[in-house]
């Protein structure tokens, strides 16, 4: 497992660049409305994971719930990913 700061930084430079293509796209896009909810969907999903790192879950393991923390952040990035070049 890496440790804490990197997970950290690779959320942080995830989470610019997906805010980024939902500026670009709220710019360039037609419907502004659901770009404004990409973009809000970043933020919040970067707090929750962020703040998520700091503490993890009593009576699971370290290895484990950070296993599963990466799989969920990647996962939701997808997510938002697909969605934006949906527009």
């Amino acid at each position: 497992m890496a440790n804490k700061r990197h997970l950290k930084q690779t959320i942080n430079y995830i989470c610019e660049e997906l805010f980024a293509e939902c500026v670009a796209a709220s710019l360039y896009g037609q419907n502004r409305e659901s770009a404004e909810a990409l973009i809000y969907s970043t933020i919040k999903m970067h707090n929750n994971y962020i703040r998520r790192i700091s503490h993890p879950e009593p009576g699971m393991s370290a290895k484990a719930y950070y296993k599963d923390l990466r799989e969920k952040f990647a996962a939701q990035a997808s997510e938002i990913y697909d969605q934006i070049h949906n527009f």
